[in-house]
């Protein structure tokens, strides 16, 4: 099955929307006491899209082998995930490592796609 994934994430809280022909399944979540106010906004959208990939396999909307589209609004993390440039941050290099094992594990094929924010249906207000 193909998917559309778009996330965001502040210093308090993270959001998905995983987008189907026939679906469109939104979530937010509040950050754990340990990244709340402690992260920056481009980790904080990292550890949504970590969470988005786990829970969206958890609940049976994304399968093995399943084609995912991420969409990004963040340049430097689409470069830091196509790998075009050096990532100095740790946590950032922590999360895309699982990341990209999970992906590896459940046979995902993913693409990622930089898009402008106002075409990010996870943005929150």
């Amino acid at each position: 099955m193909k998917h559309i994934l778009y996330l965001d994430g502040n210093t308090t809280s993270i959001s998905w929307v995983i987008k189907t022909k026939e679906s469109s399944i939104s979530q937010n979540r509040k950050h754990v006491e340990e990244y709340k106010n402690k992260i920056t906004k481009i980790q904080s959208k990292y550890v949504a899209l970590h969470i988005s990939l786990f829970w969206g396999i958890g609940t049976f909307n994304i399968k093995n082998e399943d084609v995912i589209k991420i969409k990004l609004d963040e340049e430097i993390m689409y470069q830091q995930l196509k790998k075009e440039i050096k990532i100095q941050d740790e946590f950032i290099k922590n999360k895309i490592k699982f990341i990209e094992s999970f992906i590896k594990q459940r046979k995902l094929q993913v693409e990622f796609e930089i898009i402008k924010v106002e075409k990010n249906l996870a943005i929150m207000d």
